[in-house]
């Protein structure tokens, strides 16, 4: 624009990983332009995430259920609910990002092509089969969904303060310099609610930690993520076995246990999809202590009998 800009800069020091576990520090120097920028950029990305769970998610079920009920999709609805799913998928995109750069705050981290795909194919699955799932179980048990939304909404909600609780801690500070006490109760509890909309349907990537300033477990905590996804299968399970024994006699031109198949392989494939982001394409993937193999190694070697294995040159028992 012609403007020359204040000669303040600030100081960012990144590292870049050069090889496996080998990383360069580097020093750049960043203007007001570029730190406004970056601020604004970090407000749309989670403007995209409020956008895709609490606008694109309700529109993608509320569609679905409107085509189980006419037992047709016109080719309008079939846009609008691709466009709803492709921005939900977006927003979990999104949310990955963000995880690794909060988790990897000291390093310059970019996602690679195939690493994109792995995500995208790995949240499209689970949004797509989670949301079908509940759509008919509705369309089924309609008295009991309410139950089961519920349900599932009140513990996602209470999960981040009971670990709150039992850590003694005491409300974070400064979450907005003119909040009072009650304003910041009223902030956590909207960042909640949303944490557990996110959680309802697939899984936060970011999880919220309300005794920290920053309000986000900087923790790559596996066994929420083991948790999570153990429940969710067996949820989706039982929910899809309910609507099979309950269905109504409209679905008797479909072939119902090939769809219930098909639900349960394709949660099971966006379960495949997550490990091999994490095992092969993680940007960070040389900083794990541990990495999905190893993991699948331990839970493999405990049934068997202790063996003796060389591990790094030396004999271990196992």
């Amino acid at each position: 624009m012609g403007r020359e800009e204040e000669p303040y800069v600030s100081i960012s020091r990144k590292k870049h990983l050069r090889g496996w576990g080998y990383s360069e520090e580097e020093e750049r120097e960043v203007g007001h332009s570029l730190r406004r920028l970056a601020t604004h950029r970090n407000a749309f990305k989670r403007t995209a995430v409020i956008q895709a769970f609490l606008g694109s998610t309700p529109q993608l079920t509320l569609q679905l259920y409107v085509c189980v009920l006419q037992r047709y999709i016109s080719p309008a609805r079939a846009v609008l609910m691709a466009m709803s799913l492709a921005s939900t998928t977006y927003g979990a995109l999104v949310l990955n990002v963000l995880a690794i750069q909060i988790k990897y705050d000291d390093y310059k981290v970019r996602l690679s092509v195939p690493a994109f795909f792995c995500i995208i194919v790995w949240r499209c699955l689970e949004i797509a089969t989670r949301v079908t799932v509940l759509v008919l179980f509705c369309s089924a048990l309609k008295a009991w969904v309410a139950a089961v939304a519920l349900v599932n909404m009140i513990i996602l909600f209470l999960l981040p303060w009971v670990y709150f609780w039992k850590s003694g801690s005491s409300l974070p500070e400064n979450v907005e310099k003119n909040f009072s006490w009650l304003g910041t109760v009223t902030v956590l509890g909207t960042v909640t609610l949303l944490y557990s909309a996110i959680n309802m349907f697939c899984w936060s990537a970011v999880q919220l930690n309300l005794s920290e300033r920053d309000l986000i477990d900087q923790s790559q905590n596996w066994g929420r993520l083991i948790i999570h996804y153990s429940i969710r299968l067996l949820e989706n399970a039982t929910l899809i076995l309910l609507w099979y024994f309950y269905k109504e006699d409209g679905f008797e031109y479909f072939c119902s246990p090939l769809l219930v198949v098909q639900l349960l392989v394709g949660y099971c494939a966006s379960v495949l999809f997550m490990l091999l982001f994490y095992q092969y394409f993680h940007p960070c993937r040389s900083l794990f202590s541990h990495n999905v193999s190893d993991f699948i190694l331990c839970v493999c070697l405990r049934r068997t009998k202790p063996n003796r294995m060389l591990i790094e040159g030396r004999e271990t028992d196992v």
